[in-house]
């Protein structure tokens, strides 16, 4: 027989540093799971990845305390601003000039990598996706 799902946790972590601090720790453990067998799983599953990557995790806890997880593709935001050379989108978009610049030829490979995650059928559509994030981060989208 399976398990009874209890809920779901979703939340953001960042890649090989998960630890028992909020907002891990009181998200676990107000549903009575283990926060670091968690913890330690997590970062054995993200260890080869690059140390510090916001990586997106939707728990999936049962009623007898345990738990599994499944991990997403880092936020489209992270990539733009990884290939802008950014540290952050502009803090007026729309408004002032553009704070950096991206090319079709970088966007295509984020929708690339991002295409499991996304709600499209085709990379076409992913593009127009991210190219529409970028515009709403300030930044110019170049041939």
């Amino acid at each position: 027989m399976a398990k009874k799902i209890i809920g779901f946790i979703k939340l953001q972590v960042a890649a090989g540093k998960a630890n028992p601090s909020p907002p891990i720790g009181p998200a676990l453990g107000q549903r009575g799971l283990n926060i670091m067998g968690f913890c330690k799983a997590f970062n054995a599953a993200t260890q080869s990845l690059e140390p510090g990557m916001p990586i997106p995790v939707v728990i999936t806890a049962y009623s007898d305390r345990t738990f599994t997880f499944v991990t997403k593709t880092p936020p489209v935001s992270y990539f733009l601003k990884k290939a802008a050379g950014l540290s952050k989108g502009s803090q007026t978009p729309g408004r002032g000039g553009n704070v950096g610049k991206v090319t079709l030829e970088q966007i295509r490979g984020i929708a690339e990598q991002k295409m499991k995650d996304l709600n499209c059928s085709e990379v076409d559509s992913a593009v127009n996706m991210i190219v529409g994030s970028a515009r709403s981060m300030g930044l110019e989208v170049v041939e």
